[in-house]
């Protein structure tokens, strides 16, 4: 991405302003996970990756000899999937009537050859589809992780050579169990324009999804040290420096579209200021109602949390992120229908028990 996209970007940035991502059709999700920790921007000459955010470590095994997915169609996949996953509620995915369509929902053009979007399409997805991700939390206290397959099965159909063709039997992906559930549970509303305008750039698309799931709970100025970032976003960098001249850079072309972002350069890191979410609140995802069902309870107003509360937390759930501890509670609430009359202590007691194993007594 060049100074060239700079006009490109206005514009898009202009049309976000003017209508709402779930106005124009074009809200989406991008898993909560892969927000935290990326994967590779290049390609990989191992079969396994790994990307560090704090005690967050997040791990991508190739489980065939076609290689890890690398690059920007991977993130455009996998916020295809999650986005379909969420408005179907179903595992098995379908990819569209034709080639020439799943391609147009994605950004890409029809164009072939050895370097063209259909090529990379297809090779990007054999890549992806046959991933497994490893997460987990590690300190010196607690150790917890996940690992799940990002597909069971898939059936693609399409011809290249005639991507307008109808083929004779739909093309379906089927989500892994555990990758369906965490997807759907823990999704980052995103605008999908946003991602369609960013896609030469990978980094770019990396910085757009993690600011947006960052803005969503940060509630006071952070700086984050480049050399954290750079385990986070960078490791293809062998030298800080170099990491940090080229992730401001991308910074521009992410902020050119969510030019509400307070972000800064600082002594240290990077600077991150309370700031309004790209996509409002009232976009999370919501299950589709049965037309005779009451309409759904007024939205609470969210409780205030003390900064003292946040050290708490960090004490009652040791190795836990307290801010997505903070989001999982304040949707639990949400769900109750009600505001505890002490939310400080409230928030304190259920990070206590998402950090105690559970048992089981026998009587």
């Amino acid at each position: 991405m060049d100074d060239t996209n700079i006009s490109e970007l206005a514009r898009v940035a202009l049309a976000i302003e003017a209508e709402e991502a779930k106005e124009a059709g074009a809200l989406g999700y991008m898993a909560r996970v892969l927000t935290q920790a990326t994967l590779p921007h290049r390609s990989q000459s191992s079969l396994q990756f790994m990307r560090r955010n704090g005690a967050f470590v997040l791990s991508i095994t190739a489980l065939s000899p076609a290689g890890l997915p690398y690059g920007s169609i991977p993130r455009l996949l996998l916020s295809w999937m999650t986005t379909e996953a969420i408005r179907t509620q179903q595992p098995v995915l379908e990819l569209g009537p034709t080639l020439s369509a799943f391609m147009a929902e994605l950004g890409l053009t029809r164009c072939g050859g050895k370097k063209g979007d259909i090529t990379r399409l297809r090779d990007q997805m054999k890549r992806l589809l046959c991933s497994a991700i490893s997460c987990h939390y590690e300190d010196a206290r607690h150790d917890c992780g996940v690992g799940f397959n990002i597909a069971d099965r898939y059936d693609l159909w399409w011809n290249p050579k005639q991507p307008n063709q109808l083929p004779l039997w739909k093309s379906t992906v089927t989500l892994g169990a555990s990758f369906f559930k965490e997807i759907t549970e823990r999704p980052i509303p995103i605008d999908l324009r946003a991602l369609k305008a960013l896609k030469r750039s990978p980094l770019a698309l990396d910085i757009y999804c993690w600011l947006t799931y960052r803005m969503s709970y940060l509630r006071k100025e952070t700086e984050i040290p480049w050399s954290a970032l750079q385990l986070q976003f960078g490791t293809d960098y062998e030298r800080t420096i170099d990491f940090k001249r080229c992730f401001l850079k991308q910074l521009k072309f992410a902020q050119s579209i969510y030019d509400c972002a307070k972000v800064e350069e600082g002594k240290q890191g990077l600077i991150l200021k309370p700031s309004p979410s790209h996509i409002a609140p009232k976009s999370s995802p919501k299950r589709v109602l049965d037309a005779d069902a009451p309409p759904p309870a007024p939205a609470l107003a969210p409780p205030l949390l003390k900064t003292a509360t946040y050290e708490k937390a960090r004490q009652a759930a040791p190795g836990f992120d307290v801010y997505a501890l903070e989001q999982d509670w304040r949707d639990w609430i949400g769900r109750k229908g009600e505001t505890p009359k002490n939310p400080d202590s409230a928030f304190v007691g259920f990070c206590r028990r998402k950090a105690q194993p559970r048992t089981t007594t026998k009587k």
